[in-house]
């Protein structure tokens, strides 16, 4: 799966992106040389968990932890751990009072905090694993087992490097079919390991690979592969996925075409001036889905319209995603600072919206709107410690169904804005990645219109007057992602996306 999550790293924070692709990137960081691993586990550590917010008291869990470390590194080589097995164990009546009344089967997703130290300098890396769908057996103890890659760590100077469990969250998520437009219900639990629990996985021997002696004092750094964090998952992915996705129990969790086209990053934040990053192209990224809808507000006829209404009789588009089609990187010690971009390549049909404003600010008119949307280019990333995320595409629009006061207008077939427009949307931190989702809003300038109006009467200037013009705020949010080759993994199917302005106030 997909996740972006804060690490501190001398007293900063930073983004640990991990998204389907960045196995490539470990493997081309990886050289030559090679660990023997270390099978470490399973390590059995007790932890107190509670849900977030509930008011009531934790309940007592075994906690398992099953990983490959390499037992020895070198400085500026990537160690990879993994891939990792987590096993929560609680009773069957302490699970229940965590579960929404009337669960009797969930899909878990565990996010790990593991610390990563050496010589009194230490990071957080976040391993994020997922289990099958499970059961609410009638009593007795329910084994959660999850499962997958874990991020890999760089090390700047020689020494043991020390990894240990800090905490762990739990989301679960009913697994009971639910209505196209309700979430399924979502649980997150904490757990924090007992006192006296020092939470010790493994433990790494890095040298400076030559035995003459040590290099400058660095604080590890982690970059997180989703879906595969070396070389070998990466050849396990495109030799056993499109064989499991042609036996997929229901491959049209995805109904759409995957992504076509060219991806534009410029409009993403860039790299301060200083060492040339590295440019790291995936060539067979996952194919994703997910749902998204939007708000499109027009400023001259202060109104606005929904854009894929998620009540559609038609049900909204899927967006289609190639999830880090490129990456691009700097390291932490680099002149310039540390860099890091996630480029995919998304692309979605949208479905006519209907809108309903008052032209001039006193006449009535309606109108459905067809959007004509080119590829689209979702980044995130991080400069130096600060987040950020964009989504960038061109766009054209066509008004057809014209009424005015009730009365039908004939606008023609071809009423549109005269060439297509630049949207640019931003979402900081709000946007966590392309597998998570999140909001994203900007502001457009509209063109004027050409092709309006028949028998030689010429609309153009009306719905110029009426629509075109700048700060005409766009607003959207994205939903999780479904991966159809690797369903369990991911969000399949996408859970709905919830309309901006809907949801709970912070």
């Amino acid at each position: 799966m997909h996740t972006q999550i804060p690490v501190t790293r001398g007293g900063r924070s930073v983004r640990v992106a991990s998204v389907a692709g960045l196995a490539l990137l470990a493997g081309l960081l990886s050289g030559g040389g090679s660990a023997a691993d270390e099978s470490t586990g399973p390590v059995s550590l007790t932890a107190a968990c509670g849900a977030e917010d509930s008011g009531s008291a934790t309940v007592a869990a075994t906690v398992a932890v099953a990983v490959d470390v390499p037992a020895t590194g070198e400085i500026g080589r990537p160690v990879q751990p993994g891939p990792a097995t987590l096993t929560v164990t609680l009773s069957r009546a302490d699970l229940a009072g965590l579960v929404p009344e009337g669960t009797e089967a969930f899909v878990s997703r565990a996010a790990l905090t593991v610390k990563i130290a050496q010589d009194g300098e230490s990071t957080e890396a976040p391993w994020e694993l997922y289990a099958p769908s499970t059961p609410l057996p009638a009593d007795g103890d329910v084994a959660l087992v999850h499962s997958g890659e874990v991020p890999y760590v760089t090390l700047g100077s020689p020494g043991d490097v020390v990894f240990s469990v800090k905490e762990l969250t739990i989301e679960l998520r009913s697994a009971t079919a639910e209505s196209e437009k309700t979430a399924p219900p979502l649980t997150k639990v904490t757990c924090r390991l007992k006192e006296g629990e020092n939470g010790h996985l493994a433990t790494t021997r890095v040298t400076d690979g030559s035995g003459t002696g040590a290099e400058p004092s660095g604080t590890p750094e982690t970059s997180t592969p989703p879906g595969g964090g070396s070389g070998r998952a990466e050849e396990k992915d495109i030799a056993v996925e499109p064989a499991a996705a042609e036996d997929d129990e229901d491959p049209d969790y995805c109904p759409v075409d995957p992504p076509v086209g060219e991806m534009d990053g410029s409009e993403a934040p860039q790299p301060p001036p200083g060492d040339a990053p590295r440019v790291v192209e995936n060539a067979n990224p996952q194919f994703a889905c997910a749902n998204v809808v939007g708000l499109a507000n027009v400023q001259k006829l202060n109104g606005a319209m929904i854009i894929n209404d998620p009540a559609h009789p038609a049900h909204p588009a899927l967006i289609s995603v190639k999830p880090a089609a490129r990456i691009t990187i700097r390291g932490f010690d680099a002149v310039g600072g540390y860099y890091i971009r996630f480029d995919s390549l998304a692309d979605i049909d949208l479905p006519d919206a209907d809108s309903t404003f008052l032209a001039f600010g006193f006449q009535p008119v309606t109108a459905k709107v067809s959007f004509e949307t080119g590829p689209m280019t979702i980044s995130f990333g991080n400069v130096g410690s600060t987040v950020f995320s964009t989504a960038y595409f061109k766009q054209s629009l066509r008004l057809h169904d014209v009424e005015i006061n009730g009365t039908p207008l004939d606008v023609g077939n071809d009423c549109r804005t005269e060439k297509a427009f630049k949207v640019v949307l931003n979402g900081g931190a709000a946007y966590t990645n392309v597998g998570v989702g999140g909001r994203l809003d900007g502001e457009v300038t509209i063109p004027p219109f050409t092709g309006c109006g028949t028998g030689g009467e010429n609309l153009n200037p009306l719905f110029t007057a009426a629509i075109s013009g700048p700060g005409n705020r766009i607003v959207m949010e994205q939903a999780s992602t479904c991966v159809p080759t690797n369903p369990e993994a991911s969000y399949c199917p996408p859970p709905p996306a919830e309309l901006p302005g809907t949801g709970p106030k912070p």
